[in-house]
């Protein structure tokens, strides 16, 4: 079982820059694929970004790439998501999620965070 608590989002001028944390509860945080998703208001939820459980190779949506980075700490558990170059169509709850392969689908994903809201303003 993996229990994912994210923190970090808030409101922000465009063009400027938040790191969204996800800590994970539980033992085998390094055995799982991490992912960040978000849901802009009135839209489908939609990948954002995804790493490996070894940090080694990491995945972006088209709409993020050059903009946001994510990384991972295993021995703190914890995986971030660095977003420069904000702009107001980030605007959206981004929620963390752990899964044993690294994939886009959402659905492949065995276990989510609550989310943290970030707000762009224009």
């Amino acid at each position: 079982q993996v229990q994912l608590i994210e923190s970090g989002g808030e409101l922000v001028q465009a063009g400027g820059s938040l790191r969204l944390s996800c800590v994970a509860s539980g033992r085998t945080f390094n055995k799982h694929a991490m992912a960040w998703f978000r849901r802009a208001p009135g839209k489908e939820r939609e990948f954002v970004a995804a790493i490996s459980w070894s940090g080694s190779s990491t995945f972006y949506a088209d709409f993020v790439k050059g903009r946001f980075t994510i990384s991972r700490d295993n021995a703190k558990n914890t995986v971030y998501l660095e977003m420069d170059s904000l702009k107001p169509e980030d605007t959206a709850i981004y929620y963390c999620a752990a899964g044993t392969i690294v994939r886009r689908d959402g659905d492949s994903y065995d276990y989510w965070g609550q989310g943290t809201p970030v707000t762009v303003s224009s």
